[in-house]
């Protein structure tokens, strides 16, 4: 009866970090790239606090994602 809600919720959170880490920087620009960030110099160059944001968001639905699989894990096997 569980299940269905955790397997709704798991396929929501799957297809969030996929997004979450599509939006993440490669070697070169990134999020703050797509927005005018990354031609502005000194201060403004690096981690931006977009980013950071992004960061902990990822890792929040990194964990939700693992928590659901353990649960559906458990409930399946």
């Amino acid at each position: 009866m569980l299940t269905p809600a955790i397997l709704i919720i798991h396929v929501g959170v799957s297809l969030t970090l996929i997004v979450l880490i599509l939006l993440h920087a490669g070697r070169g620009g990134g999020l703050s790239d797509m927005f005018g960030g990354g031609s502005l110099g000194g201060s403004m160059a690096g981690s931006t606090v977009v980013e950071r944001n992004l960061d902990r968001i990822t890792v929040i639905t990194a964990l939700v994602f693992t928590f659901t699989t353990i649960l559906l894990g458990l409930r399946v096997g």
